[in-house]
């Protein structure tokens, strides 16, 4: 990324620190070329344009200045970021002179900083051309947030270390699966796709969606996705996010999914929850972190014991089929039912070694998988 060196503008502490915390997100913790420890400044017009990367993912904002003088700067990113945050406040001035030091003023505070050659920074790439999918930021911060979870963070399959994206005509999907648990959001909206598909499938890499979902706005204001078969690029607000996609064929996961159930089980969420809460404190001080369910008549029963002593918990459920007793790993279980929200907790099971699904009631708009532990001859 060239450009001119020398460079000076003005802003606001507030706005560059908040561009800065957005856009340091896209830095390696061990950066395999020095300038990727670097943020790269681009001021022209009324913006400073915040360029991170760490040579997969790139992260670009723009934030309102007066800039004075026109031109590039490549500094320190995390220090850069920690010194933005300890200013006093009010508007700062940053001059970039043509060895690349930095001087940083604001009202009584005065820091410089050495910085590298601009023109050693990589180019964002960006996908030119390819499948365009819109989805409202809050949507799709909330779908994140309810999948990510389930994503492997260390597989011998790197496939599934990411989260997959599938898009038809009239609804997205993620879905994603650690071997354990597995999780799907759909997005029902109208999608318009290229010429003669019906289906389009990425995978998108775990980190990219987790450090998404943290700078996507609480708004209904649109995401931009647009992405071919080797990359993503994402657009909202005056964000600009590109990442590589991971390349293999991701699991199938419909062969996965029950086609039918022998036993339904409706509970109250939140009475659930709680109850389980109160018996992982127990199951974590035992060798294998377990919560029993039994489910039988109108009670469910939540129960784990260790060393130290036990717990049972009993709630009133709505059964329909055959009575079951089923073990999980209890963080597994709590991690799927934090993900939900609705009033009623509907648990759909045919045995208590075959996986149990939680989805809505009525409706397709998540569902959640979870392998029960083998305790139960």
């Amino acid at each position: 990324m060239g450009g001119l060196r020398a460079m000076q503008f003005t802003t606001n502490v507030q706005l560059l620190l908040d561009g800065l915390n957005t856009v340091t997100r896209a830095l390696s913790a061990r950066p395999t070329k020095q300038i990727l420890e670097g943020v790269h400044l681009s001021a022209a017009g009324e913006h400073v344009k915040l360029t991170c990367s760490d040579g997969n993912l790139s992260i670009e904002m723009s934030i309102l200045a007066d800039v004075k003088e026109e031109g590039t700067a490549v500094l320190p990113g995390r220090l850069f970021t920690e010194l933005s945050r300890k200013l006093p406040g009010g508007e700062v001035t940053i001059r970039v002179g043509e060895n690349h030091a930095a001087s940083i003023r604001c009202l009584s505070s005065k820091s410089n900083l050495a910085g590298m050659n601009p023109t050693d920074y990589p180019e964002m790439a960006r996908v030119a051309e390819g499948t365009t999918v819109r989805i409202p930021q809050n949507k799709l911060k909330e779908m994140i947030s309810r999948v990510v979870f389930a994503i492997a963070t260390e597989d011998n399959r790197q496939i599934l270390t990411g989260c997959l994206l599938e898009v038809e005509p009239t609804e997205a999907r993620l879905v994603a699966l650690d071997g354990f648990r597995l999780a799907i959001q759909k997005a029902v909206m109208p999608f318009e796709l290229p010429g003669g598909k019906e289906n389009v499938r990425v995978v998108i890499p775990g980190r990219v969606l987790n450090e998404m979902s943290k700078v996507l706005g609480d708004t209904d204001e649109y995401c931009t996705l647009v992405f071919d078969q080797s990359r993503m690029t994402a657009s909202f607000g005056t964000t600009t996010l590109s990442t590589v996609l991971l390349t293999g064929e991701y699991i199938d996961y419909r062969k996965i999914l029950p086609a039918s159930f022998r036993t339904t089980a409706l509970a109250d969420r939140v009475g659930v929850q709680n109850a389980i809460d109160r018996a992982s404190l127990m199951a974590r001080e035992g060798k294998n972190n377990l919560i029993r369910m039994s489910f039988s008549g109108d009670t469910l029963a939540i129960s784990s014991n260790a060393e130290l002593g036990d717990v049972l918990e009993e709630l009133e459920t709505e059964l329909t089929g055959d009575p079951i007793e089923i073990a999980f790993n209890a963080k597994y279980i709590t991690d799927v039912i934090r993900n939900i929200t609705d009033e009623k907790l509907c648990m759909r099971f045919n045995s208590n070694v075959s996986p149990c699904v939680i989805a809505p009631q009525e409706g397709e708009d998540y569902l959640y998988l979870i392998l029960p532990v083998r305790v139960f001859t």
